[in-house]
């Protein structure tokens, strides 16, 4: 008997040392070298990308009062809801939860938790790639008919664009873990800023412009609702909504990122990282509110779903920016693969026993970048993928899930001040969701999202029910778009 204790001792010994092994391996585990200033570029790389783009198109859907709302209030809930991440990282004295999934774990389950997070998770990370391959053909694409202009260049197809943009992938894919594509984020984050303040200079020169020879002409700029019937108003709204969720998603990889930090119990992990997330955010909301108000004020809704290329004048500059686009979304796109690769490691020499090492990363790695590259030719629709992942995905672990999570395991006093944030949070996405949804009067809007409000702190308990169904539902606006623009798609065209 005590032969056969040893013997099963001897083997949890084994594993644990297998597991380490791996943990030096695993790109999300191996290095814990990180300073607070690279989860300020890893933030920055992650959030402010396609989504800030597509904010002024959003800002047509909905109109100013409400397009400010949605951007604004999403602004403040995700900022709180992003600390609570950062707090539950290490909520389990001499443990980490270095990846999303496995706070959920935590917080639902083993295997409920697994089913709950994973799915959204990888939705949320696939889906961004695709959308960045999108992105960044399109740019490329924009970049060379501003430099062509003139010069009867050939025109080469928005395919053939997306597969020079994901050849670099191949190569940038090996590197091994988060702190090794720290230079590839730090240059994203300030072409981000820079593109994101061209974009900003450019519409607000343009808007004040065009508003004086508009008011010469008497051809004001158009700030209606973007769609003409009542059923296309209904759906843009909700695609709008999937976009801002959209623009909102470093959530997704937190705590990967904070898994690089090194941490004591004299020194958590959690105040450099939120040292950087606060830098991030600074950023964030220059790059959001001024370009998403800007864009529309130019534009109204005669904005293109990316206003870059909405924009042509000057042209240089704006050429210049459009580069800087396919720069940030370069970095962008590794820093959301880290993780997939992450996963994808893990399944391959846990479940399928194969040996880590340089070959199998090289396979696997490029077959996800092979993979969504495909798709992103397949399926170019910019606006509607914009909508559609980010209401399915980003908004259930970006809005409410932090939320639900925290109300488990921290366990606030029932109607104090963290429990009452907490239902607010929840509430605040259903509020503007079923009233975007209902009419696009704003004034009635406002005053129908008060009396929403009285009644979501009388019903908090069954906001989360509430706010998966409507999460679902905002997905079908995007859907719905990328079904309009594949009518006039020619495959691979």
């Amino acid at each position: 008997m005590e032969e056969f204790v040893e013997a099963l001792k001897d083997r949890k010994q084994e594993e644990k040392l297998k597991h380490a092994n791996l943990d030096d391996w695993l790109p999300i585990t191996s290095s814990r070298t990180a300073k607070w200033y690279y989860s300020a570029f890893h933030n920055v790389t992650a959030m402010v990308g396609a989504g800030v783009l597509g904010l002024p198109f959003a800002m047509s859907q909905l109109g100013w009062g409400l397009g400010a709302v949605a951007i604004v209030m999403s602004f403040v809930i995700t900022l709180y809801t992003l600390w609570q991440l950062v707090e539950m990282h290490e909520l389990v004295p001499g443990k980490r939860f270095d990846r999303y999934h496995e706070l959920g774990q935590h917080a639902f389950g083993p295997r409920l938790g697994l089913w709950i997070i994973l799915p959204l998770q990888i939705i949320v990370m696939v889906g961004t790639d695709i959308v960045y391959m999108v992105t960044g053909g399109q740019s490329l694409r924009k970049f060379h008919d501003l430099v062509c202009q003139g010069r009867h260049c050939a025109d080469i197809r928005l395919t053939f664009w997306i597969m020079i943009f994901a050849a670099p992938h191949f190569v940038l894919s090996l590197l091994p873990n988060f702190n090794s594509i720290s230079s590839v984020s730090g240059a994203a984050a300030v072409m981000s800023l820079a593109y994101s303040m061209i974009a900003f200079l450019t519409s607000a020169v343009k808007g004040s412009a065009g508003a004086s020879s508009a008011s010469a002409a008497g051809n004001a700029v158009d700030y209606g609702l973007r769609a003409s019937t009542p059923a296309g108003r209904a759906f843009g709204m909700l695609s709008a909504l999937g976009t801002v969720s959209f623009a909102y998603a470093a959530h997704n990889v937190v705590l990967e990122i904070q898994a690089t930090i090194p941490s004591t119990p004299e020194s958590p992990s959690k105040r450099p990282m939120w040292r950087g997330v606060v830098a991030a955010y600074a950023i964030v909301a220059l790059c959001y509110f001024s370009v998403a108000f800007a864009g529309y004020y130019a534009f109204g809704n005669a904005v293109d779903p990316n206003v870059l290329i909405t924009l042509d004048r000057p042209r240089w500059l704006i050429a210049a920016a459009n580069l800087m686009v396919v720069v940030h979304v370069v970095g962008g796109y590794q820093v959301f693969a880290m993780p997939m690769f992450d996963m994808i490691e893990t399944l391959l020499v846990k479940r399928h026993k194969f040996a880590p090492g340089f070959w199998l990363r090289f396979a696997a790695r490029s077959a996800y970048v092979a993979a969504t590259m495909f798709v992103g030719i397949t399926f170019p629709f910019f606006d509607g993928l914009l909508g559609f992942f980010g209401g399915f995905g980003f908004a259930p672990t970006t809005y409410f899930i932090p939320c639900i999570m925290w109300l488990i395991l921290k366990k606030p006093k029932k109607y104090g001040l963290t429990w009452f944030i907490n239902i607010v949070s929840l509430d605040q996405v259903i509020i503007v969701r079923y009233s975007l949804s209902c009419t696009s009067h704003s004034n009635l809007l406002l005053t129908e999202s008060l009396f929403m409000l009285l009644l979501c702190y009388l019903f908090g308990q069954i906001c989360i029910v509430i706010g998966v169904l409507l999460t679902l539902v905002s997905s079908i606006g995007g859907l719905r778009q990328i079904i309009l623009d594949a009518k006039n798609y020619k495959l691979y065209s």
